[in-house]
């Protein structure tokens, strides 16, 4: 007698991953983002791979648990998935400052940003 099983957040062809408190502004992280959507997933591996910014390592830990999930929870075949969705939201800001001339304050904000991806399995046409 246990609780009932929790619905699916996706749909059944698709599987998902999400990385909380990434130590970055959410706009550059919307940079890789949009380098990825829409791909096959081993071309957006291999385009993160070669990026040259500091958070493409953490997006791509991100991408692989995703395929992953896809894989071993749900099933589905590898060389089929897509990057159906990959979106930004904002996390936590951390306030620091620092003196300035005259007696001032300079504030300093600290973004976090979280990323949440969509792989789906597409078949291909023939």
């Amino acid at each position: 007698m246990g609780k009932e099983k929790n619905p699916r957040r996706v749909a059944d062809n698709e599987a998902m991953a999400k990385l909380r408190m990434l130590r970055t502004s959410p706009q550059k992280l919307n940079l890789l983002a949009q380098l990825i959507r829409g791909k096959k997933v081993d071309k957006a591996l291999t385009d993160l791979a070669f990026s040259k910014k500091r958070i493409a390592e953490d997006v791509r830990k991100c991408l692989q648990s995703a395929i992953a999930n896809a894989e071993n929870n749900h099933n589905l075949d590898v060389d089929e998935l897509v990057v159906a969705e990959a979106y930004v939201g904002k996390n936590l800001v951390m306030k620091r400052g620092r003196p300035r001339a005259r007696g001032r304050f300079g504030a300093l904000r600290k973004p976090f940003s979280e990323l949440t991806i969509k792989v789906r399995q597409v078949e291909e046409q023939a």
